[in-house]
């Protein structure tokens, strides 16, 4: 008896929600694939693989690499090419081929002129898995894509393409499958869900592909919120703070940032530390718990060093050029002044300075 964990690439590197017919367009995974393959490869660390086989699509191989073992490319395991629509958001396609995308909806078969069919994917990749089998022993990976993983599954369903649609995994979800000289799906649709703990919180933070720079000011906020957690009297959780400060600026190189991290956290399933993360920059109470605490840490750090909140606030300030910005600014220091003086009065001596 063998498994083969049959798992699809990662979110590719375009905007989350985004709604893009990829196919064959080779397109890298984003933060969020990395991220997801980083939990991949912790979930399955122990699954004692002999043989990862994957499509030579880029955003395949890099949600293969966190499996620890090189990868053997299968061209057979490449996504359906879609021809004319390939790598077009659906809007545009929409706009384009109207009539045929209408048509679409009702006949999911259907794919435009030039395009490769579900049936063809499903030819070439039976053959293709087989051969996989045939080269290894033990328990193996593969990496493939929506509509292959749809169209082996079907086969093994004995299911029509027609009705196989619902098969198609989520980004880095898999299935688990067992050969005993036929396969047989004993799991489908699992998706990653590692505990956040620091260790974790470290390697996501790496994968996130946020930068060195970034990771250091991370690296010193989580400390600090820390700090100041441990010197309160309250029942405050320090791990999922101390986690939360290391990721909060997982999306800082992009716009609105703290609300971005925090929806790749939530996709990711850490809606605890996404909510704190979601407040970082703009705090919603000054209610003396995590989320506050990481929002005072975070005041106190300019890069990598830790600074008063005067020094931190009159350096950002020169940056505030509309006056919306300046008076969401004064609000952010009013509150990092008052949660700095709740804390200071809560532990009878000096915490924050």
């Amino acid at each position: 008896m063998r498994t083969i964990y049959l798992i699809r690439h990662g979110h590719p590197d375009f905007p989350l929600g985004a709604h893009v017919c990829l196919g064959v367009t080779d397109t890298p995974l984003g933060p969020l694939g990395r991220m997801q393959a980083c939990l991949l490869g912790e979930e399955l660390s122990g699954a004692g693989l002999t043989a990862v086989y994957t499509s030579p699509l880029v955003r395949c191989r890099e949600t293969a690499a966190p499996l620890g073992l090189d990868p053997i490319l299968m061209p057979s395991l490449a996504e359906q090419n879609m021809g004319p629509w390939d790598g077009l958001d659906f809007d545009t396609i929409q706009a384009e081929w109207p009539e045929l995308y209408r048509r679409r909806g009702a006949e999911p078969l259907l794919v435009p002129p030039g395009a490769e069919a579900l049936a063809e994917v499903q030819a070439r990749v039976l053959p293709a898995v087989s051969s996989c089998l045939e080269q290894s022993r033990g328990d193996i990976a593969i990496v493939a894509h929506a509509s292959v993983i749809q169209a082996l599954l079907a086969a093994v369903y004995r299911l029509p393409l027609e009705e196989s649609r619902p098969l198609r995994p989520s980004y880095c979800a898999y299935a688990r499958l067992t050969w005993d000289g036929k396969l047989w799906v004993e799991e489908k649709a699992i998706l990653s869900h590692i505990p956040l703990a620091p260790e974790v919180a470290e390697k996501l933070l790496t994968a996130s592909g946020a930068g060195e720079r970034v990771a250091a000011h991370c690296r010193v906020v989580a400390a600090e919120a820390l700090r100041i957690a441990r010197a309160l009297p309250l029942p405050l959780d320090h791990e999922l703070l101390y986690s939360a400060a290391l990721l909060h600026d997982i999306a800082r190189n992009e716009k609105d940032h703290a609300r971005l991290g925090a929806a790749w956290l939530r996709d990711l399933g850490y809606e605890d530390a996404a909510a704190l993360v979601e407040q970082h920059h703009d705090l919603e109470s000054t209610d003396l718990d995590e989320a506050a605490i990481l929002f005072l840490a975070d005041k106190r750090v300019q890069g990598d060093h830790l600074v008063s909140l005067e020094r931190r606030f009159a350096d950002s300030g020169k940056k505030c050029t509309t006056e919306a910005a300046r008076t969401a600014h004064a609000a952010r220091l009013a509150q990092a002044l008052e949660i700095q003086t709740q804390i200071n009065r809560l532990c009878g001596h000096v915490v924050v300075p």
